[in-house]
C-alpha cells in the first residue's frame, strides 16, 4: 500500500490539469463571488444590483485570478 501512495504522489505532483477546466472554473467561481458580493452591498444600498455590475466584478476577478496565478 504504500507504494501505492508514493506514485499516486509523484503523478499529482506532476500533473498541471486541463487549462481549460481551470478556466471553466475561475469563470465558474469568480462569478459566484462576484454575485453574493454585489448582492450583499446592495443590501446595504452601497451599489445597485443589477447584471451589469456583476458582470463587471466577475471580469476584474477573472482577470486579478489568472494574472496572480500564472507562474
Amino acid at each position: 500500500m504504500a507504494d501505492d501512495a508514493e506514485g499516486f504522489d509523484d503523478a499529482v505532483a506532476d500533473a498541471e490539469g486541463d487549462p481549460r477546466v481551470i478556466l471553466a472554473l475561475n469563470l465558474v467561481l469568480s462569478s459566484l463571488l462576484a454575485w453574493v458580493v454585489v448582492w450583499g452591498l446592495s443590501m446595504i444600498d452601497i451599489v445597485a444590483y443589477g447584471a451589469v455590475n456583476v458582470a463587471t466584478l466577475a471580469a476584474v476577478l477573472v482577470g486579478v485570478t489568472y494574472l496572480i496565478t500564472q507562474r
